[in-house]
C-alpha cells in the first residue's frame, strides 16, 4: 500500500485498495457504448452517459457530478462523496489542511450534531453502518455503507456538511493533535518516513513534493480562519462527484439526490485549478536519512505519466513483473539472494504526472549500496533484454485478480472507483482492467527504457541508526 495514502476519521479501515484505491466494481464488465438510451429521466438532471453498468449524471442547479451502479445482490447501498480537492491544492503554510478538514468536517453543523443526538457519526453508529473518509494528493471523499432504509438520513446530513459545517477552534485544537499524533506514526515507519523524504526530493515545483498528511509545524500552527477559507473554496457541488451503489434504482438515486443537493448553489468563483507543472529532472537526485531502526530500506523512484496515460497499463504490468510474488524478477534477484526481506513497486496512479517507485527493505547486516546496484542490475535487464510473454500474462492475471477482490460488494466498489474519480477519469475504472489485458511484452521493454531513467530518477537510502545502550552509573 502506497505510504502517502491517509485512511483516517472512521470506525472501521477502508478496503484495501489496488488501483489503488477503493471501490469498484465487476472487472469483467463489459464497456456498454456511451450512445445508449438514457437509463432514468428526472427534472433537473442531464444524462451523460452510461460504461460497464454506472451511470453518469450532472445536477443541472450547481453541477454536481452523480455516478450511480444499481446493485440489488443484499439490501445496502453505499453512498460516497468526492471533493476534487486533495493535498495538491495546498500551499506552504498551510499543508495537511484538507486532512485536517476532514477531522472537523465530523463536528456537525446546526441542524445536525451530536448535542442533538442526531450527528453523523452517531446517526451511522446506530444504523450499524461501515463508514470512512480518506484524503490524499488529489482528493478527499466521505462514504458509508448501509442499510437502505437508512439513505435518506445519511444522505440528508452529507448534503447538509457541505456547506454548513462547524469550524471551531474548539474543534481544531483537540483534532490538531490526533492529526500530530499520525504525523509521528508516520514518522516511525521506514518507508513512509523514507518516502517522504523521496518525494520532496522528487518535485522542486509540483505541490505532489509535501505529504498529504502535511508538515508538522503546519499542522500545529494552521488557523482555523485558513481551514475555513479552504472549505470555502473547495467544498462545493460543483467540485464534487456523488456516487450511489447497490440496492437502489437510478431513478430513486437520482431523485434523492436532487432533493437535498439540489438548493445547494455553485461555488460563487471558479474553482482554483492546479497549473504547475514540474521541470524536467536534469539528473538523478539521492537521499539519505539516518534516524532509530533496526533494517535499512533502499527507494528508488522514477518520473512516470498520470493515470489516464496510455502508458499506465504498461507500467502497472512492469510493476508486477518486477515485484509481485516469489517469482517476480526483484524476489529472485534480491530477496532469494539474501538482500532483502522484502521488496514492491507504487505505481504512481494520479491526476498529474507521478512517481513509479521501487523499495527494498533490507535483510540485517545488508549494505544499501549492495541492494541498490542489485535493483539497478534488474532494471537493466528488463531494459535490455525484455520480459517473456509468459512473465506478461502471470503478470495479467494477478493484476485482474486483484481488481476482481478490488470489486467485491458496493463498499469495495465505491472505495476503488474513489481513485479514478480523483484520477480525472472515472471510465478508466471500466476500461483499465482491458487495457492491461492487450499489453505486451514489447510495451513492456518499450515503457521500461522510457521511463526508468536514471536521469530522472531520485534514489533514498534509510539508513538505521541503533539506539545508544545507556549503562547505570
Amino acid at each position: 500500500m502506497n505510504p502517502r495514502l491517509l485512511f483516517c476519521l472512521a470506525l472501521l479501515t477502508a478496503p484495501a485498495l489496488r488501483a489503488e484505491a477503493c471501490p469498484s466494481c465487476a472487472s469483467e464488465a463489459p464497456a456498454a457504448p456511451a450512445s445508449i438510451a438514457a437509463p432514468a429521466s428526472v427534472p433537473g438532471v442531464t444524462f451523460i452517459q452510461t460504461l460497464g453498468g454506472i451511470s453518469e449524471f450532472n445536477l443541472d442547479a450547481n453541477g454536481l457530478q452523480i455516478l450511480v451502479l444499481p446493485d440489488h445482490s443484499a439490501p445496502v447501498v453505499t453512498f460516497m462523496v468526492t471533493y476534487h480537492v486533495g493535498s495538491r491544492n495546498e500551499v506552504m503554510g498551510t499543508t495537511g489542511a484538507t486532512h485536517l478538514l476532514e477531522h472537523l468536517m465530523f463536528k456537525g453543523t446546526e441542524t445536525f450534531n451530536r448535542a442533538k443526538g442526531n450527528s453523523i457519526d452517531q446517526l451511522l453508529e446506530r444504523v450499524g453502518a461501515t463508514y470512512n473518509a480518506t484524503t490524499w494528493l488529489d482528493r478527499t471523499n466521505y462514504f458509508a455503507n448501509l442499510g437502505k432504509d437508512h439513505l435518506d438520513a445519511y444522505v440528508a446530513i452529507e448534503s447538509d456538511r457541505m456547506r454548513n459545517l462547524w469550524l471551531r477552534e474548539s474543534d481544531r485544537q483537540p483534532e490538531m493533535t490526533v492529526v500530530r499524533n499520525e504525523f509521528e506514526i508516520g514518522e516511525n515507519s521506514p518507508i513512509q518516513a523514507l518516502d517522504k523524504e523521496i518525494n520532496a526530493a522528487a518535485y522542486f515545483a509540483h505541490p505532489y513534493h509535501h505529504p498529504t498528511i502535511g508538515w508538522r509545524s503546519d499542522i500545529e500552527k494552521v488557523s482555523i480562519d485558513k481551514l475555513r477559507e479552504f472549505y470555502n473554496t473547495f467544498y462545493w457541488p460543483n467540485n464534487a462527484t456523488a456516487t450511489v451503489i447497490g440496492d437502489i434504482s437510478v431513478t430513486d438515486a437520482l431523485v434523492l439526490v436532487k432533493k437535498y443537493y439540489g438548493a445547494i448553489p455553485r461555488a460563487p468563483q471558479p474553482i482554483p485549478q492546479v497549473t504547475t507543472e514540474e521541470p524536467a529532472q536534469t539528473g538523478p537526485r539521492r537521499v539519505t536519512l539516518k534516524r532509530a531502526g533496526r533494517l535499512g530500506v533502499v527507494g528508488i523512484a522514477f518520473k512516470t505519466p498520470s493515470a489516464r496515460h496510455p502508458d499506465m497499463p504498461a507500467l502497472q504490468v512492469l510493476g508486477s513483473i518486477l515485484t509481485n510474488g516469489k517469482n517476480s524478477r526483484l524476489y529472485r534477484g534480491l530477496t532469494d539472494k539474501n538482500l532483502t526481506t522484502n521488496t514492491n513497486a507504487d505505481i504512481g496512479f494520479f491526476r498529474d504526472p507521478a512517481l513509479t517507485t521501487f523499495y527494498a527493505s533490507l535483510a540485517p547486516d545488508v549494505k544499501p549500496e549492495d541492494a541498490e546496484v542489485a535493483l539497478l542490475d534488474e532494471i537493466y535487464t528488463v531494459k535490455m533484454d525484455g520480459v517473456t510473454d509468459a512473465e506478461v500474462a502471470a503478470a495479467v492475471n494477478q493484476l485482474m485478480a486483484a481488481s476482481a477482490y478490488a470489486r467485491d460488494g458496493a463498499f469495495a466498489i465505491a472505495s476503488n472507483l474513489n481513485e479514478y474519480i480523483s484520477s480525472g477519469d472515472w471510465t478508466l475504472y471500466v476500461t483499465l482492467d482491458e487495457a492491461i489485458r492487450k499489453v505486451t511484452a514489447a510495451d513492456v521493454k518499450r515503457v521500461a527504457n522510457q521511463y526508468l531513467d536514471e536521469d530522472q530518477s531520485t534514489t533514498g537510502w534509510f539508513i538505521p541508526l541503533s539506539t545508544p545502550e545507556i549503562i547505570a552509573p
